[in-house]
């Protein structure tokens, strides 16, 4: 037993394959081929799917210039430069430009009365808690409860006074001239899988390059207007600059390295990451990402794309298993490409009707009589050319009128017609019967019967035929004079199958009409008159036994 496992080992299994000679599906084959090779193709070089990508080290410096004059009540006309207006701020990747501002002049260190906040007042000094600070005040409260106008007290606080009181920013806004402040951004970036260094100041960009380049006919220019940055996010300098707000600057780089095709530029975007702010910052992002070609990744890709190519072996095993293309190539494709196995409790039966051109097939039931039961499908009949052959070698013309029968051709005066015949009969010739599977008539509609035609006499009840066939089946035979009534009868039964049903479907059984049943017994009947009856069997045809399938 391990040995016979062992062996199991060493054997290789292929599918079954079913070639037609066809130009329409093999025109169509190709053509799906071609479309999904295309396809392939097209996904591979747009996605570049062929390369192997690397993450990127990146840093980002910021750089912001411009000089602005604008008037502060009180002060008068006060020029803003980059430490006035950009401060220092020390955030990652963001730089800082102040747009407008709230003046209270004349503020130095000292001690005021609090602003009431939401109306809080004060009456004693008991009130008001020496050391306590929140966040809505302005300083640290002295313990004291001093006047803040002619009726109202508040706490008396430390802090640069006078308290500022205005809580709305001026409209327009003060340094509403930032807009044409410019920022210059330098951008480093390494791809360590494949040691290579870039920036977004490239190697042609001089002095004179940067101090005269600008955004609106060169996307590559790495100084940016504040204006053009919020208006690209699509907002508006002049009502974004009174509140502030959080302006993002994208930098997507997209390198090819491959030498034919190396390709490595900055492409910036903006947009605005807030609602309402209290200034006006850029936060800088960059997505980043190179490829370089990669075997490894080329043959993985191919790999997974090659089940694309089982579209095609669908779409045209749906086209011929449909009506669209032809119904008999149908039959035989299905047959020869998949063997079925029935179970032993289902038996599939095989009808042939002489008023009809087709095969039914239809479940064995206890209950219903075949004749009434419907078929579960109906495939068309294949001629057996082996059997057809055979018989006409073998069908030879006889002077003795014993040898050959002929039934009457006149059902009415037949004298083997039964007196009354079962309801499911419909050519007055068949028996009743106790089983439903011999309930079958051998017509489907009214009419003459089958038995009453010259070619049944001819070629399923003619002894001479019948003897010629079992000796083609056993040349080795003592004498065919010799052979026993049963066996000519079995051998007529298998001669009305081959003749009516041709080469019946795989794991099917043909049924036979019980008229035609009862007419071979009356021509060979069985000595003590018991018959086995109706038996399932797999019939083989004579063209199986030419092709050496048995």
């Amino acid at each position: 037993m391990p040995c016979c496992r062992l062996r199991a080992l060493c054997q290789y299994e292929t599918n079954k394959l079913v070639r037609i000679q066809s130009v329409r599906l093999g025109s169509l084959k190709w053509s799906l081929n071609g479309a999904i090779l295309l396809f392939i193709c097209i996904m591979m070089l747009w996605n570049r799917k062929y390369q192997e990508f690397d993450l990127v080290v990146s840093s980002v410096t910021t750089k912001v210039k411009g000089v602005a004059q604008a008037p502060l009540l009180g002060v008068g006309n006060v020029v803003w430069d980059e430490v006035d207006y950009s401060g220092p701020w020390k955030g990652k990747n963001t730089f800082f430009v102040v747009t407008n501002v709230i003046v209270t002049k004349n503020q130095k260190q000292g001690k005021c009365a609090q602003v009431p906040l939401k109306g809080r007042f004060c009456r004693t000094d008991k009130e008001c808690e020496k050391g306590a600070w929140d966040q809505q005040k302005h300083g640290i409260q002295t313990g004291s409860c001093v006047k803040f106008d002619l009726l109202k007290k508040t706490c008396e606080v430390s802090a640069w006074c006078p308290i500022e009181t205005r809580t709305t920013p001026p409209r327009p806004a003060l340094l509403a001239a930032a807009e044409n402040f410019t920022v210059l951004i330098k951008n480093n970036i390494r791809f360590p899988a494949f040691n290579y260094i870039r920036r977004n100041i490239l190697p042609e960009m001089n002095d004179a390059y940067l101090r005269n380049c600008h955004r609106g006919n060169d996307s590559l220019c790495p100084i940016f207007r504040l204006g053009d940055i919020v208006r690209e996010a699509g907002e508006k300098f002049s009502e974004m600059a009174v509140e502030g707000g959080v302006i993002g600057i994208l930098i997507k780089w997209d390198c090819n390295l491959d030498r034919l095709m190396q390709r490595c530029l900055p492409r910036y975007s903006f947009k605005r990451l807030d609602e309402k702010e209290t200034r006006v910052k850029g936060h800088l992002h960059c997505a980043l990402c190179a490829g370089k070609f990669s075997f490894i990744q080329l043959i993985i890709y191919i790999g997974s794309t090659l089940s694309y190519y089982a579209l095609t072996t669908i779409l045209i095993d749906w086209l011929i298993g449909t009506s669209c293309y032809s119904t008999e190539v149908g039959q035989n494709y299905s047959e020869r490409k998949v063997e079925s196995i029935q179970d032993k409790e289902k038996c599939i039966l095989c009808v042939s009707y002489i008023d009809e051109n087709n095969l039914r097939l239809v479940k064995r039931s206890q209950k219903k009589s075949l004749q009434v039961i419907k078929p579960m499908s109906v495939q068309p009949r294949k001629e057996d050319p082996g059997h057809l052959r055979a018989i006409l070698c073998l069908l030879q013309p006889s002077d003795d009128t014993n040898d050959d029968v002929q039934p009457s051709l006149d059902k009415k005066t037949n004298p083997n017609a039964k007196p009354s015949r079962p309801a499911w009969c419909m050519c007055d010739f068949c028996a009743p019967s106790s089983l439903p599977e011999e309930e079958l008539c051998c017509r489907r509609t009214e009419g003459t019967c089958i038995t009453s035609s010259p070619l049944f006499g001819q070629l399923v009840l003619r002894r001479s035929l019948l003897e010629a066939v079992l000796l083609y089946q056993d040349p080795l035979s003592p004498s065919v004079k010799k052979l026993q009534t049963a066996a000519l009868r079995h051998c007529a039964y298998r001669e009305y199958i081959s003749w009516r049903f041709g080469v019946p479907p795989n794991d099917t059984h043909p049924a036979i009409p019980s008229c035609c049943v009862w007419r071979i017994r009356r021509e060979y009947p069985s000595p003590d008159g018991q018959y086995s009856g109706f038996r399932p069997v797999k019939m083989t045809s004579m063209q199986a036994c030419e092709n050496g399938e048995l």
